[in-house]
């Protein structure tokens, strides 16, 4: 008796200490509205949007807390359409940490400013993966899974296709939507396409960089450092081989975006040769900036 007893006990244990794959945050600002505005409205929107992202199961497997993934959401409401019709933008970010160090490396950085959605004060957000239910749900619910892949690519080799055909499916769910960002003709940089890149053949070594630059690279430079950046250039190298076969792609803007910052802060430290290597990759991948990679060049201050 008293062994079963201690399995129900380890058993409920095992539940409550079971967490949801993410640690989201969120953000929501709708301050541009002008007039009187609703405040609980968009306070309990935010509560609701909460619940949905953290307390949802969204994949298979068993988290323990300290895994989930870090995550947030900022919704600039712009617009106004209607009582409970409003259009504004939804930027969604990522991070990973980094083998034997404290730092939170970028994973995804995207802003979609094709985001209109209805909510109606204490309506609650359902989601249903067979269906299209509500244009805010299917948004939300498609980003937690492109982020929950992008992370999972940076930990194995394009493991994280499983979730981008989830996001793929709300895609094809939304076609019949009258909101915008779902659909293929609608533009060339939306939802629609953003998971087609990642699902596609033709970007499968994006996805070989996330990994190699994260597992192989980042997560050597605590113990190994000339090592480690080593590993991240020769993933750079993917990314310079995808622009010229791909030049200005929506993908490759959305990685140049996320990463630029961190890439020109490790090679900051990096040997002259290196330094001048990864500044010629990433002005010839990620044109629009390249200026920005030439601090790069500078020597570092002492």
């Amino acid at each position: 008796m008293k062994k079963i007893i201690l399995i129900i006990i380890l058993s409920v244990f095992v539940l409550l200490s079971k967490a949801q794959e993410l640690d989201c945050r969120i953000n929501l600002d709708h301050s541009r509205i002008p007039g009187t505005v609703n405040e609980k409205l968009f306070q309990t929107l935010r509560q609701s949007l909460f619940e949905l992202i953290n307390n949802t199961n969204w994949t298979n497997h068993v988290f323990s807390r300290d895994e989930r993934i870090e995550c947030n959401i900022f919704i600039t409401v712009e617009e106004q359409i209607s009582s409970d019709e409003f259009n504004g933008r939804i930027q969604i970010t990522s991070s990973r940490p980094v083998y034997g160090t404290s730092y939170m490396a970028p994973v995804f950085n995207h802003i979609d400013d094709k985001f209109q959605f209805k909510y109606v004060e204490n309506e609650p957000l359902e989601f249903n993966i067979n269906s299209f239910t509500s244009n805010i749900t299917s948004v939300i619910a498609y980003y937690c899974y492109i982020i929950i892949g992008m992370d999972y690519d940076t930990f194995g080799n394009s493991s994280g296709t499983p979730y981008f055909q989830l996001a793929e499916k709300i895609v094809q769910n939304a076609q019949s939507a009258q909101e915008p960002g779902w659909k293929a003709y609608e533009s060339l940089k939306n939802r629609y396409w953003l998971v087609e890149n990642l699902l596609s053949s033709q970007y499968s070594e994006m996805r070989e960089f996330m990994y190699d630059y994260h597992r192989r690279g980042m997560d050597k430079l605590a113990e190994k450092p000339a090592e480690g950046r080593n590993s991240i250039e020769e993933a750079i190298n993917k990314l310079k081989n995808i622009h010229r076969k791909k030049p200005g792609s929506f993908l490759m803007s959305i990685y140049t975006e996320t990463k630029r910052d961190e890439i020109i802060n490790v090679f900051s430290e990096g040997f002259p040769d290196e330094k001048a290597r990864v500044y010629n990759i990433m002005k010839e991948a990620d044109p629009a900036n390249a200026t920005k990679y030439e601090k790069i060049m500078k020597e570092p201050n002492y």
